[in-house]
């Protein structure tokens, strides 16, 4: 069994500033932008970004595309659409929050991307409660840590992070 030392990674920071080979949005089904980490990310990237995305004709719950990173220090950026929790039985919204990180990954896997950054999907706006949204992100990058070098989760708020240290020490990065 290869070890996991290093190839998990949680920390705390701006998704926006990362150098790797893609982050992910956490997008709307639109894919033309929207609040939190969406507005971030169309804001960092710049227009060319909006205009990819609008050739793209939008994305379905749990589905991922990519696009390029254009003005991000990453290479690529994956759009996946997490689910609003409350619009799910929590067993449907599990799956499809688990859906979300299995098909960025694969996506990822697929264009032989080796580091790949998530911010914290469905666990805004999206009403997903955060412990287990932290938890499902976890459990579905452990599946596919042998594909990569390295998988990030950065959390934006102080509240996750913590949650996410009382869960998951042995991942947590300090800050640097």
């Amino acid at each position: 069994m290869s070890s996991n030392m290093g190839k998990i990674k949680i920390i705390k920071g701006d998704i926006t500033k990362l150098a790797c080979d893609a982050i992910v949005n956490a997008a709307n089904s639109s894919l033309l932008g929207g609040g939190g980490v969406d507005g971030a990310i169309h804001y960092a990237a710049g227009p060319e970004l909006l205009a990819e995305c609008r050739t793209l004709g939008g994305c379905r719950t749990g589905e991922a595309k990519i696009t390029k990173g254009y003005n991000l220090p990453s290479r690529f950026v994956i759009h996946t659409v997490g689910p609003i929790y409350f619009e799910h039985s929590p067993s449907e919204s599990e799956a499809l929050l688990t859906s979300c990180y299995e098909n960025s990954l694969n996506l990822a896997k697929e264009k032989g991307l080796k580091t790949i950054a998530f911010p914290l999907i469905s666990a805004g706006v999206y009403g997903y409660p955060q412990r287990d949204a932290i938890r499902v992100a976890i459990e579905t990058m452990r599946l596919y840590q042998d594909d990569f070098d390295e998988i990030t989760l950065v959390l934006f708020g102080e509240r996750e992070f913590g949650f996410a240290g009382e869960m998951f020490p042995e991942f947590i990065l300090p800050l640097v």
